[in-house]
């Protein structure tokens, strides 16, 4: 029998909220209030990972699992990399001192893959204090190393994520309706050539490189007129063209598809990733100039033993993805694992306990 412990956090750098909520929450699971010596963490950007699906499955084998969240659970639009890791940093440091972990496993599962690549990556390099003062920067500089990473259904990193989803037929940031129709996936569709799709790439990147030009110009603008930021839209981003066409990175995926349904009828909707952001959230997490949430330049300072787990039937992460992962990590010590299955392994009770069997058999060859 599995029991939950809630845990709410102070983080060196946010103060508990006067109505009463710490800024970093979530849930402790074990296996009838036991206290293990191996336990992972789970963070996402943005989604709240407290009851994330797996945790119960590590508890019944014997480990401990925090699901974490930091301030920015919800909050996306606000994110700032600095104050995540910090609010991570006071998960880990929970786990050794409080639960009585000895060995922290950090579980990267789909956006929180290069999040949870980022914190490794700071803690056994410090490169982010230098910059900053005060709180921030002792935290920074402090912050508990892991001793394993497992990347589960990750994205390669945040800016590139919503780089490959971006609609590159978009003309106009501030008009969801205006098309390059020479650019639109959706007209006439797949299959598409070669030509189309590195016309089409390139028009992603540079899509992203305008908005980055924008948010760095705007930001000065209001810095000038004592404004410290605004928020502002992003439109029509379920644009990758894996979504339409199965031939492009083969897997079992259902396709056309992607996460929020039909790709045509869901770029059209307000729900795509990055739908909102401030100037600084944009620069922090989605640009692929200035973002330190990019997946392959972290990966490459983590040298500790890891672990790739790639479901065959996931509709927003690729058999590429994974293989990019694997190859940019630097641990000599490192498995890439395929698995049938959909994201989260939702399709199938069977592959939810394949995936939590071949990660928990992992870490146990790594006590």
């Amino acid at each position: 029998m599995t029991s939950r412990e809630f845990v709410g956090l102070a983080s060196p750098t946010s103060t508990r909220a006067g109505a009463g909520g710490h800024p970093c929450q979530g849930l402790y699971w074990t296996a009838g209030g036991a206290r293990p010596k191996t336990a992972i963490i789970a963070t996402h950007y943005n989604v709240d990972f407290a009851e994330h699906y797996i945790a119960p499955y590590f508890a019944e084998r014997g480990f401990g699992f925090l699901g974490w969240n930091t301030r920015y659970r919800g909050a996306e639009d606000l994110f700032q990399l600095e104050h995540a890791l910090i609010d991570i940093g006071a998960g880990l440091r929970w786990l050794r001192e409080v639960a009585g972990a000895e060995r922290i496993v950090l579980l990267g599962n789909s956006g929180g893959g290069s999040l949870m690549a980022a914190y490794q990556a700071e803690a056994a390099a410090p490169s982010l204090a230098a910059a900053a003062k005060g709180a921030m920067a002792e935290a920074l500089a402090a912050l508990p190393r892991a001793d394993l990473y497992i990347s589960l259904n990750a994205h390669p990193g945040r800016p590139e994520v919503l780089t490959n989803w971006m609609d590159a037929s978009v003309t106009d940031e501030t008009d969801p309706a205006a098309t390059d129709p020479a650019l639109d996936p959706f007209e006439p569709g797949p299959p598409y050539t070669e030509e189309f799709v590195a016309r089409y790439r390139a028009a992603q990147r540079a899509r992203n490189r305008r908005i980055t030009g924008w948010a760095k110009a705007e930001l000065a603008r209001l810095i000038a007129a004592r404004i410290p930021d605004r928020v502002f839209p992003l439109f029509r981003t379920w644009a990758d063209l894996r979504f339409m066409d199965p031939a492009l990175d083969p897997s079992d995926r259902p396709c056309p598809g992607c996460y929020a349904g039909p790709p045509q009828f869901a770029n059209r909707g307000p729900f795509g990733i990055g739908r909102a952001c401030t100037l600084r959230a944009w620069l922090s997490m989605w640009s692929l100039e200035t973002s330190k949430c990019s997946g392959a330049g972290q990966l490459a300072k983590l040298a500790v033993p890891s672990l790739v787990v790639q479901s065959m039937a996931d509709m927003g992460v690729f058999p590429s993805d994974a293989r990019a992962i694997h190859a940019a990590l630097a641990a000599t010590d490192k498995t890439l694992e395929f698995l049938p299955g959909a994201h989260y392994f939702e399709d199938s009770e069977t592959n939810r306990t394949r995936a939590a069997d071949l990660m928990a058999g992992w870490i146990g060859d790594h006590a």
